[in-house]
């Protein structure tokens, strides 16, 4: 098999569950670190020559990272392509088997049986608390409806106050999100990377988690570690 991926948590399940499959990756996929893959572009802007360049077997891909033209292009051009939806928890563990048979893998790896566990047996919360969700500033957006980092964040116990808009990652006025008063502002450190100092100081008063992106977005092998390291994060910003 010869794979391309365009989705850096797909890239980091693949790579560690069928070394030496993937022949090509997004400059975006930063796991495992040592992976030593062609590079083609970003997850919204592929150079589809770079990939069609590789031949390979297999393209993955995701619907919501991806653009449905770049994908179109490369099944015009002779080339499958399997795509991805994971809007919850449980959705991303049969996405992830999908992928890993499609790349032919022979068992499936440790690894997501000790994810799928890590969320099966997570304890009911003793307590639910309300958030926002930033992703993004200037302009500053949000966590909407139907989104997996939301679920992740529902299943801790966390419900993040937008999960009903109409948008998935709506545009919100810094004075709505500050007037809004959540319990926690949980903050990612992407798509936008939000630190210590670029943040917090927009939202005085309010509790902020700093969190990973990786362990909140992502859906590979860091789901296995994600409630734990969530929660830290989460519980942290309460003390």
């Amino acid at each position: 098999m010869r794979v391309v991926s365009l989705v850096p948590s797909l890239t980091e399940a693949v790579a560690v569950s069928a070394p030496g499959v993937l022949v090509g990756a997004t400059d975006w996929c930063t796991h495992p670190a040592d992976l030593d893959v062609a590079r083609i572009g970003g997850t919204k802007n592929p150079k589809t020559e770079r990939i069609l360049d590789l031949a390979p077997d297999l393209v993955i891909a995701n619907e919501e990272e991806n653009r449905a033209p770049d994908l179109d292009a490369l099944r015009t051009a002779g080339v499958e392509v399997l795509v991805t939806e994971v809007r919850e928890v449980p959705q991303a563990f049969a996405e992830l088997e999908r992928v890993l048979t499609a790349c032919g893998t022979a068992s499936r790896p440790r690894w997501l049986d000790e994810a799928e566990r890590a969320w099966t047996e997570l304890p009911v919360p003793e307590r639910r608390t309300t958030a926002v969700v930033p992703i993004w500033r200037r302009p500053w957006m949000v966590l909407g409806r139907d989104t997996f980092a939301g679920d992740v964040l529902s299943r801790l116990g966390v419900d993040h106050l937008y999960a009903a808009h109409e948008d998935r990652y709506p545009r919100i006025p810094w004075e709505e999100l500050r007037d809004a008063a959540p319990d926690v502002v949980v903050l990612p450190d992407e798509p936008y990377r939000f630190t210590a100092d670029d943040g917090p100081e927009a939202f005085p008063g309010l509790p902020c988690a700093l969190v990973s992106g990786r362990h909140l977005t992502w859906y590979g092998p860091s789901l296995a570690e994600a409630p734990r390291v969530l929660g830290a994060a989460l519980r942290a910003a309460h003390r």
